[in-house]
């Protein structure tokens, strides 16, 4: 047995004994879907364009502009479809399984794999629709496309006059707290968290492994490259995501 063929062995083990898994996921889930991740030196998305400030946003209408421009030519994620790792947590929780996912992604790809909308928090938002900040109402973005392109501009919000932006959390923007707090209890609801893709750097999102560390679940990292909390964790894998998951699910049913 390989060493790879061991860790999986470990990981089916783990879930099997689970009552209740979280799944903690990252950009690294999603690259496998053809969506580049934003920190990877030399080929993160923010080593080649500067990410916008969310007051910057609210403060300028040349930087909304901007802002638009760049989700509207180059919108990797409405083109992406869900991967292996994807699939494999939406078929253990198909089965009935307890728990949940918690995401730092906004690529909806959890959704599109058929997990149901209740189980999923996501901590960052999601770019695949836009909301009013005023008044939280939702905008499709064909519908916004059109009127980009047609007046090089998005207006305000008809309904209140706010201001509509991609339904994702900024640089400089507030995390929100419903989502914070479902997040903490789930993950004080789990025994077993697993860490699919993330370099587990961005806080206070990466601190939800740890905490599930410190309140007696097992921890898993499944990450490409290693991560500041491999030291924490009752099993690494640097192997890829889509293949270790699609295999320990397999052999846990």
């Amino acid at each position: 047995m390989t060493d790879l063929q061991s860790s999986v062995a470990e990981l089916a083990g783990l879930l099997n004994q689970s009552q209740n898994t979280i799944f903690f996921t990252g950009a690294g889930i999603s690259t496998e879907s053809g969506i580049p991740d934003f920190r990877s030196p030399g080929t993160g998305l923010w080593n080649k364009i500067k990410p916008i400030q969310f007051q910057d946003f609210v403060n300028s209408q040349d930087v909304r502009n901007e802002s638009w421009q760049r989700k509207f030519d180059g919108d990797v994620m409405a083109r992406a479809e869900p991967n292996a790792g994807h699939l494999a947590i939406q078929e253990w929780f198909g089965a009935g399984k307890l728990g949940g996912v918690i995401t730092q992604n906004v690529d909806n790809l959890h959704q599109l794999s058929g997990l149901d909308e209740d189980r999923i928090v996501e901590l960052h938002g999601n770019a695949t629709y836009a909301s009013c900040l005023s008044c939280a109402a939702r905008y499709e973005l064909s519908e916004l496309r059109e009127q980009f392109q047609s007046h090089g501009e998005v207006a305000p919000c008809p309904l209140c006059g706010g201001l509509i932006k991609t339904a994702t959390i900024s640089f400089g923007q507030s995390m929100p707290e419903s989502e914070m707090a479902k997040a903490q209890q789930m993950v004080e609801a789990c025994d077993l968290l697993i860490v699919l893709g993330s370099s587990l750097t961005v806080y206070p999102a990466a601190g939800f492994p740890k905490y599930a560390k410190q309140l007696g679940a097992s921890l898993v990292i499944v990450n490409r490259e290693a991560t500041d909390q491999d030291h924490l964790a009752d099993l690494v894998i640097h192997e890829s995501i889509g293949q270790v998951m699609s295999a320990a699910v397999t052999q846990a049913q």
